[in-house]
């Protein structure tokens, strides 16, 4: 409350000076910070898009990138923007010699959210028109915890592949496990967790992710108590 309740500088010539100049000061900054992000983004034209897999015509990676590993293996499609502050890793080790030739793939036309990170092991396959919200997490290798006589970080699962298909939407803060497949034009909510497979045209949440509703051409949406179930033999 004294916060709110401090008295005001007098309205001196010198106090004026002073906010004009911090004012300024910070418009200066503002302006220079954006310039450098521009120009630090990642482009076609880039000498470090060169260093992809594949890079697309009028795709974008701003800045700043927060880790970015074996980008040989990771390919961009076409007018994909990748915002600020994502991870992007292909492979378990910075120039792994053995690494397939595409571990990550993204689209065309996709977006990934500001915050996102994308790690992949053995494969992740992103198709067009991708769209995820902020802080989303997409890795295709887990760990395990079969020992306890060794530290969980340390007990690595198998990898399993992950596919993620066209016109997608991923809500914020989703994450997707390995062996994950989500369908075409399908939407999984904020915060969920995908352990398994979304069929196409639905709307998922939670965690796990389940179904809540799901499009039926010729019917419209439909929701998982609507649908007609198999009858039950084992009681027949």
């Amino acid at each position: 409350m004294r916060v709110l309740r401090r008295d005001l500088p007098a309205p001196s010539v010198r106090t004026r000076l002073k906010y004009r100049l911090i004012q300024e000061s910070g418009d200066l900054i503002g302006v220079t910070s954006d310039l450098l992000r521009r120009l630090a983004a990642i482009g076609p034209t880039s000498r470090r898009a060169a260093r992809f897999g594949s890079f697309g015509t009028g795709s974008l990676i701003c800045h700043p990138l927060d880790s970015l590993v074996n980008p040989q293996a990771i390919h961009i499609g076409e007018g994909t923007l990748v915002a600020a502050h994502c991870v992007l890793s292909a492979g378990w080790e910075p120039d792994q010699p053995d690494l397939a030739s595409t571990v990550v793939h993204i689209g065309d036309r996709c977006l990934i959210g500001r915050g996102s990170s994308i790690i992949g092991h053995e494969s992740i396959w992103i198709g067009d028109d991708v769209w995820t919200g902020h802080g989303v997490h997409i890795t295709d290798m887990n760990h395990g915890y079969e020992r306890l006589d060794v530290p969980i970080g340390t007990q690595w699962m198998d990898e399993e592949p992950i596919v993620i298909g066209d016109g997608a939407w991923l809500g914020h803060g989703t994450v997707v496990l390995p062996g994950s497949r989500i369908g075409r034009h399908s939407v999984v909510g904020a915060n969920s967790v995908v352990a398994g497979e979304i069929p196409d045209k639905c709307v998922a949440v939670g965690a796990p992710a389940r179904v809540v509703r799901r499009h039926v051409d010729g019917v419209g949406w439909v929701s998982p108590r609507d649908e007609p179930r198999e009858p039950d033999t084992a009681r027949a």
